[in-house]
């Protein structure tokens, strides 16, 4: 029930410009798990739910899924210089490739190599938008209200947005007693008369917090190009699309890596920073790494070691 309810609240919490929309991450398994023309599908398609691949449930899942790939240009302006398609010198300028886009998939893309979905960024009036995640990636309810790790997915979203995207963190308390993991029969109904509060936080200092880590995913960016030549280093010229990775260094090198963790943990450190304005105590911050919950042991769900309920959806 999140991400509709998101759909309702941001608009009256801000002055909404027209032009500008809003879009979210569902879960391909859940929110399109029978079928495109499905009407659970199509009801998440029109509201804006872009299909996330989960490794958990699919080997085309991950963090370089062509949904990241999406999301990245969604935020990005439509006028950058980064093209999104391959072999079109003509992109550098215009969102559009130089070919008919009725004629050929420009207007859509595939999670899977199979499926079909409308490819938003392929208009420049949807670029700019902004896009709802939540970045824990799965059902955690715990009584002290405290959070799991957050998934390296928006450190993608941060680095390779061009230019760098706003930051606005959110603090949402209530759907846990609305649709509690430990509700008794009838499971499938929310339970009603329970309060909800959606809390935003000031926009992430981009200067101070997020370009000094950008600075560094374009040097690393550089220094991966190099390779060793005749003449010392040379350049490897390759064409750079927006939102795609495909250098081996840039995707699983260890500084690749450890700069994700450091922009993800800013990020999760805005959203404790909101938390805190609630009145709740600070976290213990080793929850804020992954090997936190590797410790309990190979259960993925159900009643875990420190109280709280984990579901993978």
């Amino acid at each position: 029930m999140d991400d509709p309810m998101i759909w309702g609240v941001v608009p009256f919490r801000y002055h909404w410009d027209a032009n500008n929309m809003r879009w979210s991450l569902g879960s391909y398994d859940i929110c399109f798990k029978n079928g495109q023309s499905s009407l659970l599908s199509k009801f998440f398609t029109y509201g804006n739910t872009l299909p996330t691949q989960r490794l958990t449930h699919s080997v085309h899942g991950g963090l370089f899924q062509p949904t990241m790939t999406e999301c990245i240009r969604l935020l990005s302006d439509p006028h950058g210089r980064q093209p999104l398609f391959s072999n079109s010198k003509e992109q550098h300028h215009h969102s559009f490739p130089a070919c008919d886009p009725f004629s050929t998939s420009v207007l859509t893309y595939s999670t899977n190599g199979v499926d079909s979905f409308p490819r938003p960024s392929a208009y420049p009036s949807r670029r700019h938008s902004w896009v709802h995640i939540f970045p824990e990636g799965m059902i955690h309810q715990h009584p002290a209200k405290v959070m799991r790790y957050s998934k390296w997915g928006v450190a993608r979203l941060i680095l390779e947005a061009e230019p760098c995207p706003d930051v606005l963190p959110m603090w949402i308390d209530g759907p846990q007693e609305v649709m509690s993991e430990r509700r008794t029969w009838p499971k499938p109904l929310p339970r009603p008369g329970k309060a909800i509060d959606v809390s935003f936080g000031d926009l992430v200092d981009r200067d101070v917090v997020l370009e000094p880590l950008r600075a560094r995913w374009r040097a690393l960016k550089e220094r991966a190009r190099r390779k060793p030549g005749r003449e010392g280093w040379e350049v490897e010229v390759a064409e750079e699309r927006l939102g795609v990775v495909e250098n081996d260094v840039l995707r699983y090198g260890a500084e690749a890596e450890q700069l994700r963790i450091e922009v993800t943990m800013a990020v999760r450190n805005a959203v404790l920073k909101v938390r805190r304005t609630r009145g709740l105590p600070d976290e213990d911050p080793k929850r804020g790494f992954a090997e936190t919950f590797r410790r309990e042991g190979p259960r993925r769900e159900g009643e875990m070691d420190d109280q709280s309920v984990v579901k993978d959806m």
